[in-house]
């Protein structure tokens, strides 16, 4: 399984990034996928998930806000991250993932991740 997640930067609050993960040796099609995040100093965190059949979650502080999506033609999934505050601050990564979608564990290694740095 290779995940290759892009799409990071330094924005400015109330900006918009998209991020995109693109994987091989997994098929978006038939696996719950994951955007996880982490913050330094702090424990990896669930962003958001979506399932099998396209239903999604997301963590309290990101709803709202950021949008879960996939091409499954291209096996890539995708986090469209609006309205960026500061404590959104963090490596981004993804995952594929299993167990209920509010608790989606990470079932693949890491990847790299991509970093989201926004400025006040």
């Amino acid at each position: 399984v290779r995940l290759v997640e892009s799409g990071g930067d330094l924005v400015q609050a109330g900006g918009s990034l998209k991020l995109s993960c693109a994987a091989s040796g997994i098929n978006l099609r038939i696996n719950h996928m994951g955007w996880y995040r982490q913050a330094p100093g702090k424990e990896r965190e669930l962003v958001a998930a979506i399932s099998i059949d396209g239903g999604t979650v997301y963590r309290d502080s990101v709803k709202g806000r950021f949008s879960i999506s996939r091409d499954t033609g291209q096996n890539t999934l995708y986090l469209q991250l609006n309205v960026l505050k500061p404590e959104d601050t963090a490596q981004y990564y993804c995952a594929g993932c299993f167990g209920g979608l509010h608790g989606c564990k990470a079932l693949t290694s890491w990847g790299k991740g991509t970093q989201v740095t926004v400025s006040t």
